[in-house]
């Protein structure tokens, strides 16, 4: 237990925001570069990717949230380096299964194996019932022949039975023996190409540097966890290995054996509610804490997050910390929804101050946000106007966006206001 207790809300929001990279003044960073970018990754230690794009896809929003309007193509060439596959290609970055679909260090590559490992038998039963068949079994290894041979290689390069609508997203079997490939480490994705995914066999897409020696999934695990919380800054201890998008109960002996040897260390801290509440921070961070609770470290951004923002991957951290319902509605039939198709969170200092539901019209540079939301409570000040312009321009820069409509705003001042600050 640390020795202040409890710590007020606005230094656990601190600490969690900082952690995530989302403290610094909007204007720190001016033009940021591909060290800035792969440091972002590196402090989140994973990136959700999303096939969605009615504005830029989240892993791209992701790090445009921290850093500002940057060139996409620096991410691109962390992760494919132009698709190159010689032993000294300048790849820093893997896409695996963490949290889900992730763009992750290669740094933490022998973390990953024993999960790779995992996989050979499936993930689930669907997969353990179709890797049974030895039909399939002929086919993974007659894929995995040829992408030896031919190198980099879609779907689409090789022709077999589709499978019935609705089983396994409708995919033919040619992608799921590929898929399968690649849950077990035997392949990797070399490139993407209209973001369909190139796959090649791992060891010419990991440049030479990268360690594969696998550790035991202890070892991968606890190492993992401690990235996890690292990145939370502060949350439950139910909820470390949420991150990992994995149930409390899979890692809650490691989550404990962490705490015994202080790696993990157990504060109280009152959230939204009012009250004292037990929490885990890494010792890491129990400076930035207390310089949180002294006043020393304080949040300065305003920014945008994107559905799939790792802010959001405690599952009830948002409503607990923040006072904040984060819901992705895109899968929700329209008549039923609250907010809107993809709505971006407002983060505003330490608050989470409102929603908009944008769409990108990208043949006139027109960005339009079908609706706009402040929180309840939320006042529609002229100094909260004018920090979400300023966002909102360099979110429209980002997008190459000229124009800006808002079709709706609740309450319609705040509309009005940003209007006119823009």
């Amino acid at each position: 237990m640390s020795a202040r207790a409890p710590y007020p809300l606005y230094a656990v929001l601190t600490l969690a925001l900082h952690a995530q990279g989302l403290g610094r003044s909007p204007g720190e960073v001016t033009r940021p570069g591909i060290e800035d970018v792969y440091a972002a990754i590196e402090r989140v230690g994973w990136v959700q990717i999303d096939t969605l794009q009615v504005v830029n896809r989240a892993q791209y929003l992701t790090l445009w949230s921290r850093l500002g309007a940057y060139d996409t193509s620096l991410l691109d060439k962390l992760l494919f380096d132009d698709g190159n596959t010689s032993p000294d290609n300048n790849r820093c970055l893997f896409e695996y299964w963490a949290h889900a679909a992730c763009i992750i260090p290669l740094s933490l590559y022998p973390n990953f194996m024993p999960r790779m490992r995992g996989h050979r038998h499936g993930a689930n039963k669907w997969v353990s019932n179709w890797l049974a068949q030895p039909e399939h079994q002929q086919l993974i290894a007659r894929l995995s022949a040829a992408v030896r041979e031919r190198g980099g290689s879609r779907p689409a390069d090789f022709r077999t039975k589709k499978r019935a609508p609705g089983s396994w997203w409708n995919w033919d079997e040619a992608k799921i023996a590929l898929e399968h490939l690649y849950n077990i480490g035997e392949l990797a994705i070399a490139n993407r190409e209209n973001f369909q995914r190139i796959y090649d066999v791992r060891d010419r897409v990991l440049p030479s540097w990268v360690n594969r020696e696998e550790p035991t999934e202890e070892e991968a695990l606890k190492y993992l966890l401690e990235v996890s919380l690292r990145a939370f800054g502060v949350c439950a201890p139910n909820q470390v290995g949420d991150y990992l998008h994995l149930r409390s109960t899979q890692v809650k002996s490691l989550v404990a054996g962490l705490i015994a040897d202080g790696t993990f260390v157990t504060i109280e801290a009152q959230l939204a509610d009012g009250k004292a509440h037990e929490l885990l921070a890494h010792r890491d961070h129990l400076a930035l804490l207390e310089a949180a609770a002294d006043g020393a470290l304080r949040v300065r951004r305003t920014t945008f997050l994107n559905p799939f923002d790792s802010l959001f991957w405690a599952r009830g951290r948002d409503r607990a910390m923040w006072n904040f319902h984060q819901k992705l509605e895109c899968y929700v039939p329209a008549p039923e929804r609250k907010w809107g198709y993809f709505c971006l969170p407002i983060l505003d200092k330490r608050r989470l101050v409102g929603r908009f539901d944008p769409k990108l019209e990208r043949k006139t540079g027109l960005l339009r946000l079908k609706a706009l939301y402040l929180e309840p409570g939320i006042k529609p000040s002229d100094r909260l106007a004018a920090s979400v312009a300023r966002a909102m321009r360099d979110f429209m820069r980002f997008h190459d966006a000229t124009d800006l409509v808002i079709e709706r705003s609740d309450p319609a001042e705040f509309g009005a206001k940003l209007m006119a600050a823009m």
